[in-house]
């Protein structure tokens, strides 16, 4: 029986055939929303009026409701200058397909939220709750966060910038409360010729105990920095280009200086869930009366046993004898500065999302701006929150590549 000899088809070609690639969509133009904000005592702003100028010259639409500027003293007449439209209407801000807030969504927005609306906040994990989560899921909301998203160097631009600007603030409330007018011990912080200078404990060594250490020993006080990182210790020493007294967290070493210290900053945090508390109630107690505690951790549950939330109206009460000052949202009370440290970081991508077609296509590209996703068209991208509320969790690298 003879064998078939092979055929070669005339149309399988050993030619190289073109690949098709990843092609960039065409640029889409954003209709940006900004409410004005009722909750969390808030005076900040997300988009500056420069920022919007910006956005708008490059073709993008802004509408501001009426006042929404006035807590960082921007009038309506600065935005609509930099053309953006002001609503009187509530509802109507509502209505925009982009949310840009200063402020988490609270209870009261939920109603007004529309259907695969995006929306650019921060998320206060403390003050999460599940009901408003799971409502949005059902609007198939798309939702970035403030404190999780990433630069193209890995760190968090606005968590960093309002760290800066708590740690900055923190000795300027020191000073204040520490003044006789202020029922304190009359001390100046800093020091003069002749005087031993004051004495400050910072306990945490990230953003906040960097920028509070630097501004404690540009006025001339004394600093001892503690934390358990001896990375970030080392880092802190660098950054500042000087030798400082630090140590690990050992409670005995702790307990003594915080005796004979005038100022306690509080600025450790977990990255999720609560700050650990370091400071017991005993240790405070020993402390010298008319000493002050700030515990810029605060909205993290704190890092000092006797701290309890207090607010810009009421920002202090005395316990042991120590003036405790516990106000959660210190980069609110300068509001100017933080807006335009915000609007800095969110510009720019504001920017990037309209030139790559819309946030989706951003994603694509964008793997530092997925880890802020915390929802995603309905879908819950965050583990920490699927966990904290028992809600399905799903992957958002999947759900981006599942849409190709």
């Amino acid at each position: 029986m003879a064998t078939s000899k092979p055929t070669i088809s005339t149309s399988f070609l050993y030619e190289t055939l073109e690949e098709t690639l990843d092609i960039k969509p065409q640029g889409a133009k954003l209709h940006i929303g900004i409410p004005k904000e009722t909750a969390f005592q808030e005076n900040r702003i997300a988009l500056s009026p420069e920022a919007v100028g910006v956005l708008v010259s490059n073709g993008n639409e802004v509408s501001i409701e009426h006042l929404a500027g006035e807590g960082s003293h921007y009038s309506d007449a600065d935005y609509s200058e930099a053309g953006a439209r002001i609503v009187f209407d509530r509802h109507e801000i509502y209505k925009c397909p982009i949310l840009v807030k200063s402020a988490p969504i609270v209870s009261e927005d939920l109603p007004l939220l529309q259907l695969n609306q995006i929306i650019i906040s921060p998320i206060h994990y403390s003050a999460l709750q599940q009901a408003d989560i799971q409502k949005m899921m059902e609007k198939k909301i798309t939702a970035l966060s403030f404190e999780n998203f990433k630069d193209a160097s890995g760190t968090y631009p606005i968590v960093r910038s309002m760290s800066e600007i708590a740690g900055s603030a923190v000795m300027l409330i020191a000073a204040q409360y520490l003044s006789s007018f202020n029922k304190g011990k009359g001390v100046l912080l800093g020091g003069i010729s002749g005087i031993p200078p004051t004495k400050v404990v910072i306990v945490g060594a990230g953003i906040v105990g960097e920028s509070a250490t630097r501004n404690a020993l540009a006025l001339g006080a004394s600093v001892k920095v503690f934390d358990n990182d001896v990375y970030k210790l080392k880092q802190l020493q660098n950054n500042l280009g000087q030798r400082v007294w630090t140590s690990v967290l050992e409670p005995k070493i702790l307990a003594k200086q915080l005796k004979t210290c005038e100022v306690a900053v509080g600025a450790l945090s977990n990255e999720y869930g609560r700050a650990p508390v370091v400071v017991t109630e005993e240790m405070v107690a020993a402390m010298r009366p008319g000493s002050i505690i700030i515990d810029v951790a605060i909205d993290r549950g704190g890092c000092f046993e006797t701290s309890e939330l207090t607010s810009h109206e009421k920002p202090t009460f005395v316990k042991h004898g120590v003036i405790h000052y516990g106000v959660p949202n210190i980069p609110s009370g300068f509001a100017r500065t933080a807006s335009q440290a915000i609007s800095n970081v969110l510009m720019p991508l504001m920017l990037t999302i309209s030139d790559e077609g819309g946030l989706d296509e951003m994603l694509w590209h964008d793997v530092n701006v997925r880890e802020g996703i915390y929802l995603f068209k309905g879908a819950l991208t965050d583990f920490y929150i699927s966990q904290k509320f028992d809600l399905k969790y799903t992957d958002l690298n999947l759900l981006i590549a599942s849409r190709r």
